[in-house]
């Protein structure tokens, strides 16, 4: 019988593994790009053999998601998310995401969001401890009304719905925008709204992939199955400048410079500005619309929780969409 490497050998291996490519990837190139699904094959010929006790546990997905948390060795230095917002304060913000009446129960857990912010380790880590606590604030407001359950009568209120779906329940459309060649529609997908900052379109299920280790235009349903992945693609559009958008995190943080084009529309820093980043073509330059209400009534109450401000420019009713 074939000797095998004792686990201890595979773990050697899997260190040196884990410090090469991630030294390269923080010089910001994706482990995809140095390690294909045909190399990582033919390394392990035999892992999925059935003399091998870890079959299909070791998939070439997995190891490129697991890479892409481990951008650089800055991130240890910076402020874990968790010393921000607890489970606790977690639970409090989110307290129906898992009751029966909602189709994400259970699709959220505190871990998954942890896990996936330690993927972008500048979220929450700029600037002072009552600015960190207001962006948090911002991107949990933004994504609970992608995601919300709530009515007005409803218990705890309507702002305690937030994280109930997991994905859009009748979209109008298959979100195909067959113009866009870079990133051309698979035939039979659909780029609904999926996960925490519903993502749609091709052209942002594209992008989302290649820089999250996932294949956005194949497999977007990946993101309503997986935890993970889902908040990590929140927190990818969240972080993601998309010009001439600024990023909502530059925004949020007091880094948005505006341009020309943006004083003109009267584009200024604040949580309205970041409401016109992810939907201000149906949302923005409108007088008193509900849905911004709903967006600010969370982030009211969450800045609250978080005892922080909301700061200035909570709606974007007299700024021009981008």
């Amino acid at each position: 019988m074939a000797m095998l490497f004792s686990p201890s050998h595979c773990l050697t291996f899997l260190s040196f593994t884990f410090f090469f490519f991630s030294s390269t990837a923080s010089k910001g190139h994706p482990i995809s790009s140095i390690i294909t699904k045909e190399l990582y094959d033919a390394i392990f010929l035999h892992k999925d053999d059935t003399a091998c006790p870890a079959k299909n546990f070791y998939p070439y997905d997995s190891f490129v998601q697991a890479s892409g948390c481990f951008p650089n060795s800055t991130a240890s230095k910076g402020h874990p998310i968790s010393s921000i917002i607890t489970k606790e304060l977690y639970d409090a913000i989110f307290l129906h995401k898992d009751d029966t009446a909602c189709p994400a129960k259970n699709f959220y857990p505190y871990d998954s969001f942890v896990q996936a912010s330690g993927c972008f380790p500048k979220f929450g880590a700029i600037g002072s401890l009552r600015t960190r606590k207001r962006e948090i604030a911002a991107f949990l407001a933004q994504i609970s009304h992608e995601t919300t359950g709530g009515w007005p009568t409803a218990p705890d209120g309507p702002y305690a719905w937030g994280l109930c779906f997991k994905e859009e329940v009748t979209p109008q459309s298959n979100y195909c925008d067959s113009t866009n060649t870079e990133w051309p529609c698979y035939p039979g997908k659909s780029y609904k709204g999926r996960g925490p900052i519903q993502l749609s379109w091709n052209f942002n299920y594209g992008p989302a992939g290649k820089a999250l280790g996932f294949d956005g235009l194949r497999n977007p349903e990946i993101v309503a199955n997986n935890s993970v992945i889902a908040f990590k693609t929140a927190l990818w559009f969240w972080m993601t400048e998309q010009k001439p958008k600024p990023s909502c995190h530059n925004v949020m943080v007091g880094r948005y410079v505006p341009t020309k084009a943006d004083v003109a529309a009267n584009r200024s820093a604040g949580f309205g500005l970041v409401t016109n980043i992810i939907n201000g073509g149906l949302e923005c330059g409108i007088a008193g619309d509900g849905r911004v209400n709903d967006r600010v009534g969370y982030f009211q109450r969450y800045a609250k929780l978080f005892n922080v401000d909301t700061g200035p420019n909570l709606d974007c009713e007299n700024q021009k969409p981008y």
